[in-house]
């Protein structure tokens, strides 16, 4: 069934630009496809054993034409109304997930049992595992991947991507800690049970910097169990000198081991 759905969505991927919400036996399909998505049976991207993140371009081109072929609809809930193409995720429930009134996630996301939505939003393709956290006010964008036993504190943005749907998305690892206010973005990745302090940036061209030897480890890329806090590093123009952004690595922590957060804190309070 997923081969045949696949050449199925590829096939209407090659003729979008015909579809429209008039385009019923299309939709179906097109649903059937985001359905795997929405029930975790299928993911947008996944990590594979030597590393590499591998995208399932066809699931990201499914959730594109599931826009082409689905009408605006007005939904009413309490003294709250929306209008959009895409419905709001049901069942959550049933699914043991705890959903905090103020929080909505989209229909063809999934979120995985023990999960907590405090007041935040869950976009379409994305991906929360089992226990997470999803704290006050973070957003987790369209088709990112967040892993099981993760804390996304306040305000934490998980940048979306859908075009080019060959574009991998952002992942964080299982038992990851992300500080409040910090935006990880465009594909960037977060290393299994890494910790980012608050305010980090975190995107493809941002350094990752060893804080012992001044080595840079990577652009865009936390290694696992590891802690990194927000820092700058001078960069001379024409114009004059000036403090970039980066991301210091100042502790690494012992792999497989699960920090309290009272241990977390007692070592991005050390670095400030």
């Amino acid at each position: 069934m997923p081969d045949e759905l696949e050449d199925e969505i590829n096939a209407l991927w090659e003729r979008r630009a015909s579809l429209g919400t008039h385009s019923k036996a299309e939709a179906e399909v097109v649903r059937t496809a985001v359905g795997l998505l929405d029930s975790g049976e299928a993911r947008v991207a996944e990590v594979a054993s030597d590393g590499s993140v591998v995208v399932h371009e066809w699931l990201k081109r499914a959730v594109l034409l599931l826009f082409k072929v689905s009408a605006l609809e007005v939904t009413e809930l309490g003294p709250f109304e929306y209008a959009d193409r895409i419905p709001l995720k049901k069942g959550l429930a049933a699914a043991g997930v705890r959903v905090v009134p103020g929080a909505s996630a989209r229909w063809g996301s999934f979120i995985g049992r023990g999960a907590v939505l405090m007041p935040s939003y869950v976009n379409i393709g994305a991906y929360v595992g089992p226990g997470t956290m999803v704290d006050t006010w973070a957003t987790v964008g369209s088709c990112a991947q967040v892993g099981a036993d993760v804390h996304l504190a306040g305000g934490v943005g998980i940048g979306g991507v859908l075009e080019p749907p060959q574009a991998a998305p952002v992942v964080v690892g299982d038992k990851a800690m992300i500080g409040s206010r910090s935006m990880v973005t465009q594909g960037a990745r977060v290393g299994t049970g890494a910790v980012l302090g608050e305010g980090c940036i975190l995107n493809p061209g941002i350094p990752v910097v060893d804080a012992e030897t001044g080595e840079e480890l990577s652009r865009g890329v936390v290694p696992p169990w590891c802690v990194g806090v927000p820092a700058t590093r001078p960069r001379t123009f024409a114009g004059g000198t000036w403090g970039l952004p980066c991301v210091l690595v100042v502790r690494r922590l012992q792999e497989g081991e699960r920090y309290s957060k009272a241990q977390v804190e007692e070592i991005l309070r050390e670095h400030s």
